[in-house]
């Protein structure tokens, strides 16, 4: 199938919707989790909440999250722009690697600049200030939607569901070390979300006009399966954590063990949801941004 104007400009329309909703949610999730003093109360649990079964998981927890790198990053970065460029796609490898770079330098620039005001809640991380979004979050989504990008047809769904997994491990290892809130990790997917929306359109433009795409390589059942499972998990952690509001006047380390489970539990089965969502929207797109025939 020839790729026309119109065509192009249905799904520029679809990239400028997805980056719109996303910094819409992005903007929810600092407001909420930052400047509420629910949304503190929310995070201070599930972080107090990591220590169940925490003995068990410290070590790989901290393997994997000591292995993100400056060094890993630009080795991953390398690799996927070698991929590319064994593809004979310049622009994409171009464009893989400025999606990588401004996400990370997204989130280095909100962690400086955004505020938490103090509400009294979480005393023993008081003087940590901001740590939303989740840098260690950034680097392994960033490399997740980049290589789905660069990846050839036959193996990107397989990639899709490799790189979504690497992720939210990622993600809920942040909490579980205790070294981020779940709204940090949440709102490093958003970031990265935005990213591939705005290289979409840098794909979208660079196209040339004779570029060809198949249905066949638009992994519809491949994006189902991690959109409407990243819902699920959405909904499943919006009830635990709905059920857990009902006890916000109580300090996070008088809970029981039951409460702390649904605050950790909650806040993890969200973090992946969050990413499976960012996963499938890039996955139902790329097909018609990396097309079968350059032209």
């Amino acid at each position: 199938m020839r790729v026309r104007a119109t065509a192009r400009g249905w799904t520029a329309v679809w990239l400028v919707l997805f980056a719109l909703i996303q910094a819409a949610a992005f903007l929810a999730v600092w407001r909420v989790a930052m400047h509420t003093g629910v949304g503190q109360w929310l995070d201070t649990v599930a972080l107090t909440g990591n220590r169940i079964g925490q003995d068990r998981i410290d070590g790989p927890v901290d393997r994997l999250l000591n292995a993100m790198s400056i060094v890993s990053l630009l080795a991953a970065t390398a690799v996927i722009g070698f991929i590319a460029l064994m593809r004979g796609r310049i622009a994409l490898a171009i464009t893989a690697t400025l999606l990588i770079a401004g996400a990370n330098v997204t989130t280095q620039l909100l962690k400086w600049g955004l505020s938490r005001p103090d509400f009294g809640i979480d005393l023993e991380r008081v003087y940590a200030g901001n740590s939303l979004p989740s840098g260690h979050t950034t680097v392994a989504a960033s490399v997740a939607v980049a290589l789905v990008l660069v990846l050839p047809a036959k193996v990107r769904a397989v990639g899709a569901f490799i790189g979504a997994g690497y992720a939210a491990v990622a993600g809920v290892a942040t909490l579980s070390a205790g070294w981020h809130r779940p709204s940090d990790a949440v709102a490093a997917f958003l970031v990265v979300g935005v990213w591939a929306a705005l290289a979409g359109l840098v794909l979208l433009v660079t196209q040339r006009e004779q570029a060809q795409f198949s249905a066949g390589d638009a992994h519809r059942a491949a994006a189902t399966v991690l959109g409407v499972g990243g819902v699920l998990a959405l909904v499943a952690s919006g009830v635990a954590l709905a059920w857990l509001v009902d006890l916000r006047g109580v300090d996070p380390d008088e809970l029981g063990r039951r409460a702390l489970f649904a605050g950790y539990a909650g806040s993890a089965t969200g973090i992946a949801g969050t990413m499976s969502v960012v996963m499938a929207l890039v996955l139902a797109v790329v097909h018609r941004l990396v097309p079968r025939h350059k032209g």
